[in-house]
């Protein structure tokens, strides 16, 4: 079965676990992290212990999306995918037949290796599963519904430890994860593990180092620094004018909820050909860099703008950017490219937050948002300088046609 075959031949209901798995882990990182501080009274006794338990999920993700990724195109993806979800499954259930702190930690930590596992494999998947010409609709899709995830987990969450304590929170995700496991063996199809040359560590140091990779990885990094910053500072920026809690959320839902509306419609228009991947990408990191721009300005105003913005370039950037990486990486290596540009974008999940907490300790938070603007804005103009460094006028007396070679 060839890897077009196994494109052309899927339809689109096969596609809805996949965005089930995306939704999954999403709402697993955000609806226990929200919830953690203010609602677990038997694990969480100190500032120190909650920032290790949001901390564990992350970093088992950082040090083993690569690895899984990897094993997803030894052995398929979905072998992967399945046995990640089953692993998430298990390991919520963990505290709920044990809820005492060790079993917390474990859960925790069990429930980020087992994201680690499926969170790259079903974007390998998404990737098999589509021609090149469906992907940006394909992945703007898996977007959408992992914001939703991240939209929906704080509130949700809250609702179910308000009910019934963190117990029930970790059972649901426990079923969460068996029922998405049991839909996608149903639905997905078999998709075996390509055939492919064994690898130097050469070849692999010059496939991460390719502009094909790096660009969109770091656009990739970029986006989700901008999204983490947002989500973690405009609460703060609203209530230091007297914002209130329920408008300060409602901010950062809109932030949400522009990049899930965004994501779908960008993917489109890269697949009817509407947008180019670089000039999207480019663009969306410059409407991203505006939105930490506009959460300078004072009041809720400020808040509002720099959430839709950074709402909005980030869905811009994220289905162009997972595009480019599958159509630019041999389909035999998507999972190990995947689970390489995951780890990119963890990255940017802990460093924006830090950079923008670390000026705003030396100064105040306006600056920290203009230190993250610069820094994300930096690459894009300098791209866009170049070209149009190569595209002015010749000298007079030159040859005319030097400035239209380009």
């Amino acid at each position: 079965m060839s890897p077009g075959a196994v494109a052309r031949s899927a339809p689109p209901r096969r596609m809805w676990p996949l965005y089930a798995a995306g939704f999954t882990t999403a709402f697993g990182a955000h609806g226990i992290a929200a919830n953690l501080g203010g609602f677990s009274e038997d694990g969480v006794t100190s500032l120190l212990v909650l920032g290790g338990l949001l901390a564990l999920y992350d970093g088992a993700e950082v040090v083993l999306k690569p690895v899984f990724g990897t094993l997803a195109d030894r052995i398929g993806a979905r072998p992967v995918l399945l046995g990640g979800l089953l692993a998430f499954a298990a390991a919520s259930a963990l505290y709920l037949v044990a809820p005492s702190p060790g079993w917390l930690w474990a859960a925790r930590l069990g429930q980020g290796a087992a994201a680690s596992a499926f969170s790259p494999s079903a974007s390998a998947l998404v990737a098999r599963l589509n021609p090149d010409s469906k992907r940006g609709r394909a992945f703007g899709s898996y977007g959408f519904y992992k914001s939703i995830g991240y939209t929906l987990g704080p509130l949700l969450g809250g609702v179910l430890v308000w009910a019934g304590g963190l117990r029930l929170l970790f059972a649901v995700l426990a079923v969460l994860g068996a029922a998405v496991a049991v839909w996608a063996a149903v639905a997905l199809p078999v998709v075996p593990p390509l055939p492919k040359d064994r690898q130097t560590v050469l070849a692999l140091v010059r496939r991460m180092t390719d502009p094909a990779f790096l660009a969109p990885t770091a656009a990739l990094a970029a986006a989700t620094a901008a999204l983490s910053a947002g989500v973690g500072f405009l609460p703060v920026s609203g209530r230091t004018v007297g914002l209130g809690t329920v408008v300060t959320g409602a901010a950062v839902s809109v932030l949400a909820a522009c990049a899930a509306v965004v994501q779908p419609l960008v993917g489109r228009a890269r697949d009817e050909g509407r947008i180019t991947t670089g000039g999207g990408m480019t663009a969306g990191l410059l409407l991203t860099a505006a939105g930490l721009a506009g959460a300078m300005l004072p009041g809720l105003f400020g808040v509002l703008v720099g959430a839709a913005l950074i709402g909005a370039g980030t869905g811009v950037i994220t289905p162009l950017g997972f595009a480019a990486l599958s159509s630019s990486t041999p389909e035999e290596r998507l999972g190990q490219t995947m689970g390489a540009a995951e780890l990119g974008r963890e990255l940017g999940d802990a460093g924006g937050p830090l950079l923008v907490a670390g000026v705003a300790t030396l100064a105040t938070l306006t600056y920290g948002y203009m230190a993250l603007a610069i820094l994300i804005a930096l690459g894009p103009l300098v791209g866009l300088l170049r070209r149009c460094a190569i595209r002015d006028p010749a000298p007079r007396g030159a040859r005319s046609d030097v400035s239209e070679g380009s």
